[in-house]
């Protein structure tokens, strides 16, 4: 027999059931999910319905109301296209090449992130406000930016476009180049390699990033309320519009206007997990 054999063996504690600290935390992590999650979703339908069902879509069919759906889709149609394709170049350049002036790409790329979108408004209407830099040209060449259209997708540009670039450059980073190269030496041409090769590689992080460029963009206030201008049925989204009611005492109104983002919340979630989902799976 092999002398191993009379080695004692070594027995694994089981627990039948958690300990009374897995349970506590467990306990704790509902209570803050249900305190501050839950609860306010319930919250939004509650008071949205409250009036009844033909009140809440009476409140959505409204000119305003969709006067802000019209404005908030199309300040996200611009965005999230600019900002994918600015996101896919950055992570492209900065995965890929050394380069003087990286850092400071870098830097820039997560500088919405640590900027007030407050400030970011006020920083526009200092630029091209009526009394800004570019305000006297402007002006005399009857170009309205702030208080109009252009001002809000700028703004929804600039606090969105960190986000396909975050999510897309460690994915590349990851995968590194040695398929890039190699398509290369056997004679491909460097957009061939990018469209059949880098793309398909860093899908699932190109999605991620456009899923919450697009959230972020619909569900954008401060930078937004600063450039607007709280032009009622011509400069306010969806959030613009549902502070106002709010302000009116029109809380059903308000409710019914901030469930559609809530329903783009949950969408967004729902999708976020499909995305994971897919990207982990082989």
């Amino acid at each position: 027999m092999h002398p191993t054999s009379y080695a004692p063996r070594r027995h694994r504690r089981t627990v039948s059931g958690p300990a009374p600290v897995r349970w506590l935390l467990i306990g704790l992590a509902l209570a803050f999910l249900g305190v501050f999650v839950v609860v306010p979703l319930v919250a939004v339908f509650t008071y949205a319905l409250q009036k009844g069902v033909g009140t809440y879509v009476a409140t959505l069919q409204e000119p305003e109301t969709w006067s802000a759906i019209r404005l908030t889709l199309l300040a996200a149609a611009i965005a999230v296209p600019l900002n994918l394709v600015f996101g896919l170049a950055a992570a492209w350049l900065i995965a890929r090449f050394r380069f003087p002036g990286r850092d400071v790409l870098l830097t820039l790329i997560d500088l919405p992130f640590s900027v007030s979108p407050v400030i970011a408004g006020l920083i526009f209407v200092l630029l091209f406000g009526r009394q800004g830099w570019f305000g006297a040209w402007l002006d005399a060449h009857d170009v309205h930016i702030i208080f109009a259209v252009p001002g809000i997708v700028l703004a929804t540009v600039f606090v969105t476009f960190p986000f396909v670039a975050r999510e897309v450059l460690p994915v590349m980073q990851a995968q590194g180049q040695d398929e890039e190269e190699a398509a290369l030496t056997l004679g491909a041409s460097g957009w061939r390699t990018f469209l059949r090769v880098t793309l398909p590689k860093v899908k699932w992080g190109v999605l991620y990033g456009v899923l919450l460029c697009n959230a972020r963009a619909m569900g954008e206030f401060g930078a937004v309320s600063v450039v607007s201008g709280h032009v009622r049925g011509v400069t306010n989204t969806l959030p613009l519009h549902a502070e106002i009611l709010y302000n009116e005492y029109n809380l059903s109104g308000a409710f019914a206007v901030a469930s559609l983002l809530t329903v783009l919340a949950l969408v967004t979630l729902a999708v976020k997990k499909y995305v994971e989902w897919r990207a982990e799976s082989p």
